[in-house]
């Protein structure tokens, strides 16, 4: 089968399509064709990092078709369509084929297109569980979205508006239209305006990257506010951690959020992008030939949306 393979020798981008040996399935795993898969910062993280899966094959969030199951397999049988989130079956999602257990997947609304289903998994479960478990998110609250231009950002502004938030956003320039569009009523363009400059006070903040001071997103929210972290460099993840404690010692809350996958929380996802309430921003798509473009462009940080690419459409 073919695969993107990382290859630490390999210029510019060690990564690689060539072809490997297909995987065969356990009996408590399924092997999965592959249709579609999204980039997400786990994958070029854990490779800035240098922590390699196993069969040194990225790609966590994917869609496909059941290709075969093993014997004690229950859920799932071939020709089932389904939507997955691998990080937690060691990645594998940039191939013709890649093996799960039946926790990382579910099966796939007849109604949304596969490159929409792999757009969703981390990032939404990221923003739900953000805005609902960790914010505890509750009608006509104030939500300010720090970074609301990427895969995450994105949902996030659309299921606040679901959960009936008033909502700012915070963007680049040139994003200010498409979080506008998606629904927030307020959007700030970070290159004018500083968002915790003057008296508006917010119930919760979600900062989806660590750019901001910790201490001026304290002082934006109200009495009984929440921060919730949910993404940003390694080192911006460990200041929020040790700052953060001390911070929430009183009625404000600094949180950091490690989202889990959790097979009812993309059900219910899937389910609302199925009713269109919400929609996946894909801005680009790439061809298996070029998803070390694709790793690229996404680990620049300025991607509007999600980074989808078309695996196998056709099969």
């Amino acid at each position: 089968m073919k695969a993107v393979v990382y290859n630490r020798e390999a210029k510019p981008y060690r990564l690689v399509l060539r072809e490997v040996e297909k995987p065969f399935p356990k009996d408590d795993e399924v092997l999965v064709s592959i249709r579609a898969a999204s980039v997400n910062a786990a994958d070029y993280r854990s490779m800035k990092m240098g922590m390699i899966p196993a069969r040194k094959i990225f790609g966590a969030d994917i869609s496909g078709v059941v290709e075969s199951a093993g014997k004690n397999v229950k859920l799932f049988r071939p020709g089932d369509e389904v939507v997955g989130d691998l990080s937690g079956c060691g990645f594998g999602g940039f191939a013709d084929f890649a093996l799960a257990t039946e926790k990382a997947l579910v099966h796939k609304p007849a109604g949304l297109s596969f490159e929409m289903a792999a757009a969703l998994p981390m990032a939404s479960m990221t923003a739900l569980q953000a805005l609902r478990n960790k914010g505890q998110i509750q009608k006509g609250q104030e939500v300010c979205i720090l970074g609301s231009s990427g895969g995450v950002g994105t949902i996030a502004i659309q299921l606040a508006r679901h959960f009936g938030a008033v909502i700012t956003a915070v963007c680049s320039t040139q994003n200010v239209e498409q979080s506008q569009l998606l629904g927030a009523d307020r959007v700030i363009d970070y290159s004018k305006e500083d968002f915790a400059v003057g008296n508006r006070k917010y119930d919760l903040i979600i900062a989806v990257n660590g750019n901001y001071s910790l201490l001026k997103c304290r002082k934006a929210l109200k009495a009984d506010g929440r921060y919730v972290l949910v993404g940003g460099a390694l080192s911006q993840i460990f200041k929020a951690i040790v700052i953060g404690k001390p911070l929430s010692l009183g009625r404000k809350k600094m949180l950091f959020l490690a989202a889990k996958t959790d097979t009812n929380d993309l059900r219910y996802l899937l389910g609302l992008a199925s009713d269109g309430i919400i929609k996946p921003v894909i801005e680009k798509y790439f061809s298996p030939e070029t998803t070390a473009e694709a790793m690229k462009y996404a680990a620049g940080g300025h991607a509007r949306g999600k980074v989808v690419i078309k695996w196998n459409p056709e099969a």
